[in-house]
């Protein structure tokens, strides 16, 4: 059990979602299978474009709830300075 926060991206600036996990290869798996019905299927958000690896799942809630009371701006800024290319992470993700 890895906790993780990751935030999903439509496209570049596009539309965010953030989440929280366990598993996050198999979370991130899951909703580029559309395997999730809701939020990230309905609008076909699929990129990996940020995570953050926490020791406990408490903490990683915690994050998640602080980070989706962010402005959209403040998201983007978190999103930039770690992969400001918008990559798509998936295929970095081995925990």
């Amino acid at each position: 059990m890895t906790p993780c926060v990751y935030i999903l991206a439509s496209a570049r600036n596009g539309t965010l979602y953030i989440g929280v996990t366990s598993n996050l290869p198999q979370r991130i798996w899951q909703h580029r299978e559309g395997l999730l019905e809701g939020f990230t299927r309905r609008y076909g958000i699929k990129t990996l474009v940020y995570f953050e690896v926490h020791d406990t799942m408490e903490s990683a809630i915690r994050r998640e709830k602080q980070m989706k009371l962010w402005k959209r701006d403040w998201k983007i800024e978190l999103i930039e300075r770690a992969n400001p290319d918008w990559l798509d992470l998936y295929g970095e993700i081995s925990l």
